[in-house]
């Protein structure tokens, strides 16, 4: 038997523009999924069929392992479905992890390109950040380049990711969760198909790179009033392509006397939203007051681990 759980994350800044090349900066959270493998008769997950669509995530690693023996997969996890934080993610590294340490093969690079082409696969269009993030813990750059503290470059066609580690300050950040499932896919395809008609889309996914590589500096300088100020105008962007949602609209508003600022986190539609304080308590009653479940996340937490 052998087991590998890996890490929740939210996206800080860039969350759709990343698609289209744009920076993007993700942490990952102390919410974790774990999946635990042993010898079966046929393949199963949590005891039910894994051709079930509910486990399509994890079809998809054990085909893209090539793991010749079947295995019955457990997997229990923190982090809500469709919540924003990187549940597909975490249960496709956890599920790679695993079957890749069997294989003799547990490498963070090697798992985040695997679990890239699952989310690919199953999505439609993905971008690396959720899977490079929960590989490989701690927070996450996506550029255009390879820069300093460079870890890996994933490709797609004529597209490429260069993933750089970063060191980000223990900010307090609370994430609220409206409990309604964002698909990933279609509002990603919802933007594609909006910037390739607009100069205006495209105007705007420009400027949610800007602010990200302004929102990096202001972390690093720990100046919160000014990352707040940020993640609002990126939550203003991301409504105007179309992802948001008036829940989310309500809980960045509820926290509004109690924080620097908030914004949709992941792909929206739903989802979740995060919100940057020094009052977590306050802004986790805030959350729950106007009907969203809080969650006090712990940011630059650990990547994957095996557990045999």
């Amino acid at each position: 038997m052998v087991a590998c759980s890996a890490p929740g994350k939210v996206i800080l800044f860039g969350e759709h523009a990343v698609v289209f090349g744009e920076p993007a900066l993700a942490t990952a959270i102390d919410l974790r999924t774990k999946a635990t493998l042993s010898p079966s008769k046929r393949w199963r997950v949590n005891h039910g069929p894994i051709s079930n669509p509910r486990q399509k995530y994890v079809k998809a690693a054990v085909e893209i392992s090539k793991m010749a023996g079947p295995m019955d997969v457990e997997i229990e996890s923190q982090i809500p479905e469709g919540s924003g934080m990187g549940s597909s993610a975490a249960v496709t590294v956890a599920v790679l992890g695993a079957l890749n340490s069997v294989k003799d093969d547990f490498k963070a690079e090697t798992v985040a390109i695997e679990a890239f082409d699952v989310e690919h696969t199953v999505q439609g269009r993905a971008s690396p950040i959720d899977t490079s993030t929960s590989a490989h813990g701690r927070a996450v750059l996506v550029l255009r380049r390879k820069d300093s503290r460079f870890l890996w470059q994933i490709n797609r066609g004529d597209r490429s990711w260069f993933l750089h580690h970063r060191d980000i300050p223990q900010m307090h950040l609370v994430v609220g969760y409206t409990g309604i499932v964002g698909e990933t896919g279609p509002l990603v395809a919802k933007v594609k198909e909006y910037a390739e008609k607009s100069k205006k889309a495209r105007d705007m996914i420009s400027e949610i790179g800007q602010i990200t590589i302004a929102a990096l500096e202001a972390i690093g300088e720990e100046n919160y009033e000014r990352v707040g100020s940020l993640m609002t105008r990126n939550h203003i962007l991301l409504n105007a392509l179309g992802v948001g949602h008036p829940f989310l609209d309500a809980l960045v508003k509820a926290v509004e006397p109690y924080s620097w600022g908030a914004k949709l986190t992941g792909a929206g539609g739903g989802g979740s939203m995060i919100a940057l304080t020094e009052r977590p308590a306050e802004t986790a009653k805030a959350i729950e007051a106007a009907g969203g479940k809080a969650f006090k996340v712990r940011v630059g937490a650990r990547g994957m681990e095996v557990m045999r």
